[in-house]
């Protein structure tokens, strides 16, 4: 209604009902005489309410009776309720409706998200619905599995099942009241939250709506902004990434200046396009004679552009950049939209200039770009990472840097890395996309804080991971979104639990630490993904395995295999009589020369596992080194046994390698060696087949835990 900051309950359920959800039987009356008619035809026990657009929380205010079992008892409540009413409650009524029995409640309700738009919840419901905060977020529209992903990701998803007698909620008829609220809050702008809670989960599963309320606004003006995905041709991502030549506008004689060091990192990465360097002063940087203007360089010779000039004078040179024939431009230059108003002038005449000559302008205020296929490492820092199939988007450039120094650590090596600096013209949105096109690219790998235009990072991560894995790792996020929480379901809604829902529903993997996020790229990018959850653990030492089966089971993720029959009795064959039997393997102690190998290819050739995960790797080799270094060696016999300590975990890691590839599933192999002894030849040898030798236990099962999320959203999706 015009003005109404709220709709009545019964106008909300309404609104609801003509979609299909199942809401209560009830009437809205005048008098209390009307309730107690209109009582006796519902059927008895009932509830009875007072309503109006301006009650938004009448539990609060004792404005609800129920179980009612005859008319007496309602016409009095009834007097009692129209007695409490306010001077400022407005136009109140009765509401008389059947009392819906059930010890089970959900709340299903609706944000307006000003970056994302319709945003959907579904939590544990009830008067402890904020307190308990139990709730998952996806954005509209929503797909039927969308649902159960949902529901199953509540921790009080098991009240929702078989529950004391009680019946499985039914999710078709959840499915409908969900999808009445989406497709609420989608058709009407002016609807900016629906709060439905309780929705009672009868003893025999039925969800019925029992109170509601639609908190209405001012009509949104970009609920679905117009998508352009990709905005840049692959020839200019070309150019940007794999160009013919580079300039750098701004070259400099002083190491410390960024003119210095971009001109250095592109020489000293071996970059074997051509290199020319523009300088007022005509020096002589590096052994690259400058030019003073780009003007005196020859046409169509360079696609890249590298800015370290100041921001005054970048206009003018993407125009020169067309004249020559360079469609591509990565400006390091800051002072623009991330310093004040005048400088976010310049920035958005800078993209139009760029738009005008057709130039993609990266940046400004940004770090720079890597491309090892092309062997370029055009950026102000270092370092320049080992080829791989990892690509990196960033909107900061100390992320970019951290994920390529751990790329330097492990070996696992990267495709291409880019940083958006104040992402003008070519935001992450476009990076991703672009590089899950990109036939150099096996996994994306991004860091994201804020997010302006959620309906093109969505439609970008939505191509991207019918593609390819996607990684993302984000910061900035507030405690509580900035939206105003008039009802229970926005009090809830916060910012953090938004971008995890699109991740989820996107198939995206979603990690909360630097580590994470690379460990979850790297196994991607160099293992096969899993077809299952089924983990066999191969252990030296029982400790390890115990904590990391103890990590593998605690988010539900992942499960123990169960190991046949047939696979128990090789084991008995090849291990001592007081192994584990059971997983995880743990071979206690009684390691012969060809245990472990043989040991990981009666479980990786099992139906009946998806993976293996291979603790203490590096052991033989460990004591090979203090051999080495106890001031005996090589006398005392100790040469031999240092080389074939050596050998035996070379050995190891070569088993893991071949037998991942011949059996096409995921064989993690785990040692702190990894970290505080990379030259042991154990995880030395893991780099070195091309593989990643994680630091834990922990953390190989967190990674394939991603791994195989990802690899039944696109079971899901690909069916």
């Amino acid at each position: 209604m015009v003005g109404a900051r709220t709709l009545s309950e019964h106008d909300s359920k309404l609104a609801l009902a003509q979609h299909g959800a199942r809401v209560s039987r009830e009437v809205v009356v005048a008098d209390a005489s009307s309730a107690a008619r209109a009582a006796a035809d519902i059927g008895f026990p009932v509830v009875v309410k007072l309503v109006g657009e301006r009650l938004a929380h009448k539990s609060e205010r004792g404005l609800v009776k129920l179980g009612l079992r005859d008319q007496a008892a309602v016409e009095a409540a009834a007097t009692e309720l129209l007695g409490k009413k306010r001077a400022d409650d407005g136009d109140v009524s009765l509401l008389v409706a059947e009392q819906v029995g059930g010890s089970r409640e959900l709340i299903v309700g609706m944000v307006r998200d000003p970056a994302f738009g319709v945003v959907v919840v579904i939590g544990a419901g009830g008067v402890t619905a904020e307190a308990l905060g139990d709730t998952q977020m996806r954005l509209a529209p929503l797909q039927r599995h969308d649902l159960d992903d949902m529901l199953d990701s509540l921790a009080t998803s098991s009240v929702y099942g078989d529950f004391r007698n009680q019946r499985p909620v039914d999710r078709e008829a959840l499915w409908k009241i969900v999808d009445a609220v989406a497709r609420v809050g989608s058709a009407r702008a002016d609807v900016m939250s629906i709060d439905v809670n309780p929705v009672i989960v009868t003893a025999a599963g039925e969800p019925v709506v029992v109170d509601a309320l639609i908190e209405l606004g001012e009509s949104a003006t970009n609920t679905r902004p117009s998508v352009e995905i990709p905005r840049h041709d692959d020839t200019s991502f070309k150019a940007l990434f794999d160009p013919r030549g580079v300039v750098v506008l701004g070259a400099s004689t002083h190491p410390g200046k960024f003119g210095f060091v971009s001109l250095h990192n592109l020489l000293a990465s071996g970059y074997k396009g051509k290199v020319a360097a523009t300088n007022l002063s005509r020096e002589n940087v590096l052994g690259i004679q400058t030019v003073e203007s780009l003007a005196e360089l020859p046409s169509g010779e360079y696609d890249l552009a590298f800015f370290c000039t100041p921001a005054a004078a970048n206009e003018a040179l993407v125009a020169q950049c067309a004249e020559r024939g360079i469609k591509a431009a990565f400006v390091t230059s800051a002072g623009y939209g991330e310093a004040d108003e005048v400088g976010k002038a310049a920035e958005r005449s800078l993209v139009a200039s760029a738009e005008r000559h057709g130039v993609l302008l990266a940046g400004p205020n940004g770090q720079g770009v890597v491309s090892t296929p092309s062997q370029l490492c055009a950026q102000i820092v270092a370092p320049y990472p080992p080829r791989g199939s990892i690509s990196i988007a960033s909107q900061s450039g100390n992320f970019v840097s951290s994920f390529m120094n751990l790329a330097r650590s492990t070996g696992v090596g990267i495709a291409r890395a880019v940083s958006a600096g104040n992402a003008a013209a070519v935001d992450v949105a476009d990076f991703v996309e672009w590089m899950s096109r990109d036939e150099a690219t096996r996994v994306v790998l991004s860091y994201v804080e804020g997010v302006s235009d959620g309906h093109r990072l969505r439609e970008a991560l939505a191509r991207a991971t019918s593609r390819k894995p996607v990684v993302m790792l984000k910061g900035g996020a507030s405690a509580e979104g900035a939206r105003a929480a008039a009802s229970h379901t926005g009090a809830m809604a916060s910012d953090i639990k938004v971008f995890d829902g699109l991740c989820r529903q996107l198939g995206v993997v979603r990690a909360d630490t630097v580590d994470e996020a690379f460990d979850a790229a790297a196994l991607m990018s160099t293992a096969p993904l899993p077809r299952g959850n089924r983990v066999a653990i191969l252990t030296t030492a029982g400790g390890w395995g115990v904590v990391t089966s103890d990590a593998l089971s605690r988010d539900g993720v992942l499960q123990l295999a169960e190991l046949p029959a047939d696979v128990m009795e090789k084991l008995d064959s090849l291990l001592p009589a007081r192994w584990s039997r059971n997983n995880p393997v743990d071979c206690a102690g009684g390691e012969t020369r060809d245990t472990i190998p043989a040991v990981l290819e009666v479980l990786a050739r099992s139906s009946a596992v998806d993976a293996v995960v291979y603790l203490g790797i590096g052991i033989q080799a460990n004591q090979a080194r203090l051999m080495r270094e106890g001031g005996f060696h090589p006398e005392h016999g100790l040469a031999r046994i240092v080389d074939y300590h050596e050998r035996q975990d070379e050995r190891f890691a070569t088993a893991a390698h071949e037998l991942s590839r011949d059996t096409g599933k995921p064989i993690l192999v785990a040692t702190e060696l990894a970290v505080s002894d990379p030259d042991n030849a154990g995880p030395q040898t893991v780099r070195r087949l091309g593989g990643m030798c994680f630091a834990s236990g922990p953390r190989a099962v967190r990674a394939l835990a991603h791994a195989y999320r990802y690899s039944r959203y696109r079971g899901l999706h690909d069916a």
